[in-house]
């Protein structure tokens, strides 16, 4: 028996249908924004942003006070991934080829000049290690250059382009962490099924194992602190909730707890750069929470929160001086703004819209909700409706199930274009934390282990057996929809419940657990002993797998489904898709498939999304319309 848990009572009448949105254009969802990613220089001279040029995202950077920008980079083939001010001077920024997610790094000057490849390596990945903001011509970065499988640490002068390796990874480090002098200091390693800490007092000296635990329990580094003695941690030692405790480094031990949550993870720990002190620590409800420790950041907070009152606010980025900041807003219903605030004129200014022309009030809502499992559970999660609908209205509506990729990951408040697009089109959109989604605590997410397919698929079927109790969901209008292991969950949803979903569109999805374990990409090979325990052991669990893969056991599909899918994706390889499309077709089963030469794991460039979306579009037209 589904319930909800104090939050929804049905005494609105469902027959009074509010009057349909203005149906939008397709576009508008998915096009690229007008300017997004504002970021500010150290000095607080330039502030600078990504907007499209030839439809794909570029650099651009504009000195405030002035009326017009300069177009930093001319990509024309595939958007920036992402960048960051090194200097007052000089952007750096991540592109990769074609969605193989092997990022380069480059080099531009703020006039345009000087731009400049440091890692042209063929079938190599770039990772950012740390941005050194108080050294203004080194970064720390990892290549897999050496070994396909590990990132060695790298000290890149930006300047000449010469790297110097800090440490030979041993073929097990999955994260490296500097003190605030920018030394090498700290390694992350994955020992089988076993997570290390190791500590080094120089660079000179040796690593040595300070802490050894089950990859089950966490202690994330975080950075140093102030004295460099000792690190900020998050840790979920001896407790479910992670928390922010300070950690003795030398000594691999807990020396006090500074926050814990007695309902979710903490995520993170803000500080202050400039005055070294903690500011703020963060975890998510239903929505975004902060613990603030220092007055001053809570007060600014409070300020800005006063003047959007109807929007949630984040600091994107902060002046060297701690004196400009970047705010983003966003809610439910709106990709939201960029505003610039200077603390010592206490003035805020609006810089510029994310996405103008989707306007607020053609939106949806997105509603908290949660149930009970078959077994027990909490389970929450979002429940967006079509304009005007509240959940006490909502009856007989179409639904569009949208379990999240990851799996151990989460949906959060905010605004998802998809969802909105969906709304707009009439379709109510569940979204499901089910068992494994992160941020509940270190139990809720080892109950998912080894039950891809079994319990977290009974979770989403919970899920949608209490919006048809409620009378929220048309029984005979109900599609499910997911991307990466969203789409192994839609597979699974019509293998399990084939008269429960009208069709299915699984985007990038897993369909056979032994091939995805075989064409992972290189750089997670160390972490394959967690993955046998996590989701199974094609020896050991060869008939739990077997029967938890969708293209295996497609004779129990009834039900149309639309595929697509990137050729160049390194985590979900096309033959993940192509045998799922051949058992199919070979039963004669209804099954669309979309493949895109130039993706990987999802599609980036703005005219595949377009062709995504607008053939998802007719698929659930054609198969939730009102019988």
């Amino acid at each position: 028996m589904m319930i909800l848990l104090g939050m929804i009572g049905h005494s609105g009448c469902k027959d009074n249908k509010p009057e349909a949105a203005k149906q939008l254009p397709l576009e508008d969802f998915f096009k690229n924004p007008e300017r997004t990613r504002f970021q500010i220089s150290p000095d607080g001279k330039y502030y600078s942003y990504l907007a499209p040029f030839e439809s794909r995202m570029n650099i651009f950077v504009q000195e405030i006070g002035k009326d017009s920008a300069i177009q930093l980079t001319g990509e024309t083939d595939r958007d920036i991934a992402g960048y960051f001010w090194k200097n007052n001077t000089r952007i750096l920024f991540l592109k990769d080829t074609g969605g193989d997610e092997n990022f380069r790094l480059y080099g531009v000057d703020v006039d345009g000049k000087n731009l400049m490849c440091f890692t042209d390596f063929p079938e190599v990945r770039t990772e950012i290690i740390d941005d050194l903001q108080d050294i203004d011509n080194e970064v720390i970065i990892g290549l897999n250059k050496r070994n396909r499988q590990v990132f060695d640490p790298y000290r890149l002068d930006i300047t000449t382009g010469k790297m110097t390796m800090l440490a030979e990874n041993p073929g097990d480090v999955s994260g490296w962490l500097l003190d605030h002098d920018g030394k090498l200091r700290v390694a992350m390693a994955v020992a089988g099924v076993d997570a290390e800490i190791r500590y080094r007092e120089k660079e000179t000296d040796p690593f040595k194992t300070v802490l050894r635990t089950s990859f089950k329990e966490t202690v994330n580094p975080v950075f140093f602190t102030f004295d460099n003695q000792n690190v900020y941690a998050v840790s979920n030692l001896g407790r479910d909730k992670a928390a922010i405790v300070i950690f003795d480094i030398k000594n691999g031990k807990e020396i006090e707890k500074l926050y814990e949550n007695p309902d979710y993870d903490v995520e993170g720990l803000y500080y202050s750069n400039k005055r070294k002190v903690l500011t703020s620590a963060g975890y998510t409800s239903w929505k975004r929470e902060r613990k603030f420790f220092d007055e001053e950041i809570k007060g600014i907070f409070t300020r800005i929160q006063k003047e959007l009152p109807d929007y949630e606010i984040s600091i994107g980025a902060i002046t060297k001086e701690e004196d400009k900041f970047i705010v983003r807003t966003y809610s439910d219903r709106s990709l939201g703004a960029y505003y610039l605030y200077d603390k010592n004129t206490d003035k805020m200014e609006k810089i510029s819209d994310v996405s103008p022309w989707l306007e607020e009030s053609n939106m949806g809502q997105q509603f908290p909700i949660e149930y009970k499992s078959r077994d027990g559970l909490t389970i929450h999660g979002y429940l967006t409706l079509p304009k005007g609908y509240t959940v006490e209205t909502a009856g007989d509506l179409p639904v569009v199930v949208n379990p999240h990729g990851g799996p151990w990951a989460r949906d959060s408040w905010g605004f998802n274009p998809e969802v909105q697009f969906l709304a707009n089109r009439g379709y109510a959109i569940f979204q499901p934390n089910f068992r494994g989604s992160t941020g509940y605590g270190r139990a809720f997410w080892e109950v998912s282990f080894k039950q891809w397919g079994k319990t977290m698929q009974e979770d989403i079927t919970d899920g949608v057996n209490w919006l048809i109790s409620q009378g929220i969901a048309d029984k005979d209008r109900i599609a499910i929809y997911g991307g990466s292991y969203g789409g192994y969950a839609t597979l699974m949803g019509l293998v399990k419940d084939p008269e429960l979903y009208a069709a299915g569109v699984d985007y990038v999805g897993v369909s056979n657990l032994f091939t995805f374990m075989q064409t992972i990409p290189p750089y997670w090979k160390p972490y394959l002993d967690m993955m046998y325990e996590m989701v199974g052991d094609p020896s050991k669990d060869s008939l739990l797998m077997a029967e938890n893969s969708p293209a295996l056991q497609a004779e129990k599909i009834v039900r149309p489904l639309f595929i697509a899918q990137g050729a160049n994706d390194p985590r979900v390889n096309k033959a993940e898709s192509d045998q799922m499309v051949e058992a199919l077709k070979k039963r004669g089963i209804t099954v669309e498939y979309l493949v895109k030469d130039n993706e990987g794991h999802g599609f980036h460039n703005e005219e595949n999304r377009f062709d995504f979306y607008r053939a998802m579009e007719k698929f659930l037209g054609q198969h939730l319309a009102e019988k």
